[in-house]
């Protein structure tokens, strides 16, 4: 294997990992996982990336690189009056969606149907707030939240792709050397996976599951298929959805939330420069998830620290790494000017945070701009 391979590989398992762990982390208190279950969640979730990765990309002879749904974990994190037991019952829903994706091309069609600029107005929306709360926290923890964004942007300057990372490593250091946060014990047991009982509550199924779907298909799946067809590959599509959605929904019982097709980190592993041979490509799934596995064994002595930290730095280090795919979803969302009204619309309401009748307001403002959607098409017609 090339040292060109392992090096890729290498560059987008530390992005990947990197730059959003600490949502994952953000995502895993927000329902109200203890110490143990968010373990789980961030080994289990690495496992089913080293599964499908090595899987897919095996079955296929196709360089199928797998990632955690990102926009996923953003509205996991946003969600309020979910417990763990009912958020592992929406993700087991949610990845049986995607398997009957890829089983039943009515609901392909339907899902595809959806505009682009709606479905990205929603994830726009979920996204606005955290990166709000940089200003936020910045204004009220200012020794602790000025560093890092000043990192964030020096390295953003020469690597766009190290700066989260960055900002999270110099988190580290000003938690544990600074003393805001005690060093915690390293733990002996590097495995582990706890059973979480799934509790299928109609409100959550809809109000979570349904939205996590939604923005995994159209905000990772769909950008990630486009980078395998730019780099000269047929994305193997029904395999695709069915693997991953099968394996979302039984690590699901570990804690993991969505898997997905990679789009950023895939690029990282797709050019030329990677090996020379388009055909002999494939192995970077290999070797993409033998990094995994690893990340998932080491996730026991990574977690505690990270969630160690202040809250603050975490909170920060989330919002940094989701700046970049809220501007792509504001861009796509107000791209076309026949859906940016139904886009405007669906950004507000999802943004409000609006709940009613226990959903959550992704799914009140995927309704209404749908509803103003087809509003202006009737007008039309």
């Amino acid at each position: 294997m090339p040292v060109s391979m392992i090096s890729a590989v290498l560059v987008a398992a530390l992005v990947g990992y990197g730059s959003t762990i600490a949502l994952v982390l953000a995502a895993a208190a927000a329902v109200g996982a203890d110490a143990s279950q968010t373990a789980s969640w961030v080994a289990a979730i690495c496992f089913s990336k080293a599964i499908g990765s090595a899987l897919l990309s095996t079955w296929k002879k196709v360089p199928m690189v797998l990632a955690w749904s990102t926009p996923g974990a953003a509205l996991i994190a946003a969600s309020t009056g979910v417990d763990i037991h009912q958020a592992v019952g929406a993700f087991i829903f949610t990845g049986v969606l995607i398997a009957l994706t890829a089983a039943i091309r009515p609901l392909n069609r339907a899902v595809s149907a959806i505009p682009t600029g709606v479905a990205s107005g929603m994830l726009a929306g979920v996204l606005l707030p955290f990166t709000m709360a940089v200003a936020t926290h910045a204004a009220s923890e200012s020794m602790l939240v000025l560093p890092l964004i000043a990192v964030f942007l020096a390295v953003r300057l020469f690597n766009p792709l190290m700066a989260v990372l960055a900002a999270l490593f110099a988190g580290l250091a000003i938690a544990f050397t600074l003393g805001a946060a005690p060093l915690p014990a390293t733990p002996v047991d590097w495995v582990a996976l706890t059973f979480i009982a799934p509790t299928f509550d109609a409100a959550v199924l809809i109000g979570l599951g349904v939205p996590l779907y939604l923005v995994t298909m159209a905000s990772q799946n769909l950008p990630g298929f486009a980078v395998l067809r730019a780099n000269g590959y047929q994305p193997p599509v029904t395999e695709a959805l069915g693997v991953t959605g099968l394996l979302s929904a039984f690590f699901a019982l570990f804690g993991a939330h969505t898997i997905n097709m990679a789009a950023i980190t895939a690029a990282i592993c797709l050019g030329d420069d990677v090996h020379p041979d388009k055909a002999q490509r494939w192995k970077v799934g290999l070797a993409y998830a033998a990094v995994w596995a690893m990340l998932g064994l080491s996730g026991p002595m990574i977690v505690p620290a990270i969630l160690a930290m202040p809250p603050e730095i975490i909170a920060v280090v989330a919002g940094l790494a989701l700046i970049p795919p809220l501007i792509g979803a504001v861009v796509s969302a107000f791209d076309v000017p026949a859906t940016r009204f139904p886009a405007a619309a669906t950004f507000a309401v999802t943004a409000s945070g609006v709940a009613a009748f226990g959903i959550g307001a992704a799914f009140w403002g995927l309704l209404a701009g749908l509803v103003v959607y087809l509003m202006e098409r009737l007008k039309a017609r």
